[in-house]
């Protein structure tokens, strides 16, 4: 009885490898867009494939073990102010925080989207390549 316990056990830690991200609550416009998006984001993005969040959200996506998370619908920076500069990349207005160096948010219209991005990756390289689908979401020209 004690190794059938055991391996249930051990096929239960198996199948967690969700990963533990609180989804943002967005509404109307800013939700439509979040979930047409979720749907444009890459299945491998810089080298990791995507992972599965708890609780599930169409507001998350990860990649790898959470290396790289994006939440969309959040609310804006509260750190952003009106003069900051926004490294604009592909058309798409990135803040990055300047007190937490892995964490950056879209400055898009109807949704912010943040992403935090562990050290083991490129920033610049990620955000190029969520920028595409980021800007298809957007109501704001390119």
């Amino acid at each position: 009885m004690r190794a059938a316990t055991v391996l249930l056990v051990l096929f239960a830690l198996a199948g967690c490898g969700a990963v533990q991200v609180e989804p943002p609550t967005p509404q109307g416009e800013a939700a439509a867009a979040c979930e047409r998006l979720h749907g444009l984001l890459p299945q491998r993005l810089d080298g990791v494939d995507r992972g599965t969040s708890t609780p599930e959200s169409p507001y998350v996506t990860v990649w790898g073990e959470g290396e790289i998370a994006v939440r969309c619908g959040v609310p804006r920076p509260a750190r952003m102010a009106p003069t900051d500069q926004l490294q604009e990349i592909n058309g798409v207005g990135w803040f990055a925080d300047p007190e937490r160096p892995t964490l950056f948010t879209a400055v898009a219209d109807p949704a912010y989207v943040e992403v935090t991005i562990a050290g083991t990756h490129v920033a610049a390289s990620v955000l190029a390549d969520l920028s595409g689908p980021v800007g298809e979401v957007s109501a704001q020209p390119r």
